[in-house]
């Protein structure tokens, strides 16, 4: 394939004050070298690169276009302190009632699984292993900003950040970018590796304050998001059928609370089963093995760009050393959000054997 061949471009950068850029996808494709092509800018929280996605599909879907680049960019960690970073974050959420009360993120996702603690009594201990397993999986990733060694006693011995999350459980704003193609032309595929469809995309929102909702706890939306995801992939059953599973881990508790989300476990299960290592690697539903937003980073323009790149290559058996891991099942799901499970995207991907 060659630049000529791109029909349009896609940009996901999460904000204006993060990237110090307000019209990105025309400087982007400039770059590029792919002016003249339609070119749009799509913003979704930490939902973003997932939602480029999403549009590159309905592109392709419309007939308008047979092959579209989508690209998300964030390089926030190097040039931005991080006081004007969590104060940018803490605007994200609702910025008339929480953001300008000087609420961070942090506080948001903490008090939304203490809600998650109180019901099902998940511990801080298994949450911490959540930490150990990603942060491990991102050794075996060239790519990742945090390859690291831990033990669940190294978490729980971490500064507290905002209880129960201690700086171990939370994950880094990254400097970072990722890239795909997404065509219907069938006369550039590599047909040395199975080919890999995008079956299934799912959207969905819920009240961005977490006192509006009727389970602090849920991610109702996400629930929702899958949902639409499988019924478009015909998937029936998640949890037998996905080979593997890249969540949105911006703390341990939010890959908590996705898994089960995304019905890969029961209501009150995921944290015990992580615990257990269970989605580990090695396992039958291996997540985060590129080590998610704690271990790979977060850059969240790029990031469900890269999760989709990397089932792709989970898929057809070729992604980085070490993390090979064959499967017989032939699905695999991505899953991002905005705010705290405010916007959600579902992505379902599947490995077609011919």
């Amino acid at each position: 394939m060659q630049p000529s061949d791109i029909d349009a471009v896609v940009v996901a950068t999460e904000s204006d004050f993060l990237s110090m850029q307000v019209s990105p996808s025309a400087v982007l494709a400039d770059d590029l070298g792919l002016t003249q092509r339609p070119v749009m800018r799509v913003e979704a929280g930490g939902a973003s690169g997932a939602m480029a996605v999403r549009t590159a599909l309905m592109h392709l879907l419309s007939g308008w276009h047979d092959t579209v680049l989508v690209v998300g960019c964030e390089h926030a960690a190097s040039h931005l302190p991080a006081d004007e970073v969590r104060t940018i974050y803490g605007l994200s959420f609702d910025a008339d009632l929480e953001g300008l009360a000087g609420v961070t993120a942090t506080v948001l996702y903490a008090l939304s699984i203490q809600d998650h603690m109180a019901r099902y009594g998940t511990t801080a201990q298994q949450l911490a292993a959540v930490s150990v397993k990603n942060h491990g999986n991102a050794r075996f990733n060239p790519d990742a900003h945090k390859p690291m060694v831990l033990t669940v006693d190294d978490v729980l011995a971490s500064p507290m950040v905002s209880t129960p999350y201690r700086m171990l459980d939370c994950s880094l704003i990254s400097d970072g970018a990722s890239a795909l193609v997404l065509t219907t032309r069938k006369d550039t595929l590599d047909r040395r590796y199975p080919r890999v469809r995008l079956v299934g995309s799912g959207c969905a929102s819920d009240a961005v304050r977490l006192a509006e909702r009727s389970q602090r706890g849920d991610f109702q939306a996400k629930s929702l998001a899958a949902q639409r995801a499988y019924a478009q992939a015909g998937v029936k059953d998640p949890a037998a059928q996905m080979a593997f599973a890249e969540v949105y881990d911006a703390y341990t508790g939010a890959e908590v609370q996705a898994i089960e989300a995304l019905q890969l476990s029961a209501p009150g299960q995921a944290a015990p089963a992580l615990a257990q290592g269970m989605f580990d690697r090695g396992q039958r539903l291996p997540v985060n093995l590129s080590g998610g937003l704690i271990g790979q980073g977060s850059a969240p323009g790029a990031t469900g760009i890269a999760q989709v790149y990397t089932l792709l290559r989970l898929l057809q058996g070729r992604y980085h050393s070490g993390l090979q891991q064959a499967s017989e099942r032939r699905f695999a799901v991505s899953d991002t959000h905005g705010g705290v499970g405010t916007v959600c995207v579902v992505h379902v991907l599947e490995r077609l054997d011919d």
